[in-house]
This record gives C-alpha cells, sequence and structure tokens, in this order.
C-alpha cells in the first residue's frame, strides 16, 4: 500500500502532479487496468474544470454543485447519484470508482458536455446553470440510449 506522510501532502502542494503520481498508484493496487485509470483520471479533470466554471458563474455553495451534478446524472443515466449508488450496492464508496468504462465515459459526456454549453450560453447563478447542465445531461443521455439501441440490434 502506498503510504503518505504529512512531507508528502507538502510535497503534493508544491508540485500537484505527485498527487497524480499517486491517485494512479492506488488505483493501481486496487486492480483497476491502465486504461480504466486514464478514464478516470481524466473524468477528475473534466469535473474540476465544470465545478470551476460553475464557481465563476455564481454556484458556490456544495449542495447547489451537488444538485446540478444530479440534474446531469439523471439526465444521462436516469439515475440521481444516490440512487446509482443503491442500484451498484455502494455506501460511502465513491461511485465512479466502480462504473464501467462506458458510464465513466457517458458521465463524462454529460459533463464536457456542460462545460460546453456553460462556456458559451454563460448561465448566471444555480437556477441558469442547472438549465443548462439538463440540456447537456440530455445530450449523454441521448448518446447512451443510441448506443444502447445499436447493441440490442
Amino acid at each position: 500500500m502506498v503510504s503518505t506522510s504529512c512531507s508528502d501532502r507538502l510535497d503534493e502542494i508544491e508540485n500537484p502532479e505527485l498527487a497524480t503520481q499517486r491517485t494512479r498508484e492506488l488505483y493501481k493496487l486496487k486492480g483497476y487496468s491502465d486504461d480504466w485509470i486514464e478514464k478516470r483520471m481524466r473524468s477528475i479533470a473534466i469535473r474540476e474544470e465544470l465545478t470551476d466554471e460553475w464557481k465563476n458563474r455564481g454556484v458556490k455553495k456544495q449542495i447547489e454543485c451537488s444538485i446540478i451534478t444530479a440534474e446531469i446524472s439523471k439526465a444521462t443515466s436516469g439515475l440521481t447519484p444516490s440512487e446509482y449508488k443503491k442500484v451498484k450496492g455502494l455506501k460511502n464508496q465513491n461511485l465512479r470508482d466502480h462504473m464501467t468504462d462506458l458510464e465513466l465515459i457517458f458521465s463524462m459526456l454529460g459533463e464536457a458536455s456542460t462545460t460546453a454549453i456553460v462556456k458559451s450560453q454563460n448561465p448566471k447563478g444555480f437556477l441558469q446553470n442547472k438549465r443548462a447542465a439538463k440540456q447537456a445531461g440530455t445530450v449523454a443521455g441521448n448518446a447512451r440510449k443510441e448506443l444502447e439501441t445499436e447493441n440490442r440490434k
């Protein structure tokens, strides 16, 4: 197992790439494939970019981010994150750490689409960002449904 000390954490503050490397090592130790780890790391970066956009547009409270995230998830997968966790039998674990490749990809598509729509529409505050998130989640949800339809043929 990877152990970290206060010194390691301070080093990560000075060089955030060290934290990324540590995260990759932890996922590797948990048995995830390199391909999955790359997707997960990309999903983290996409999420950070989105939350930065929300902060710049007046979405400041954690509860607001959670509600907007639930809108994206519901439109993308048909489930809110808490419903999704129940379906997967998760309690306190991170939902994304238990997603398949395609689940991660569609989740990323929903969040990346939200970032794109937010940048183009420039919504202000919670309600306008929530509407943009629902639009973007629908884009990802439609892509997911189309793939599901093609896979049934």
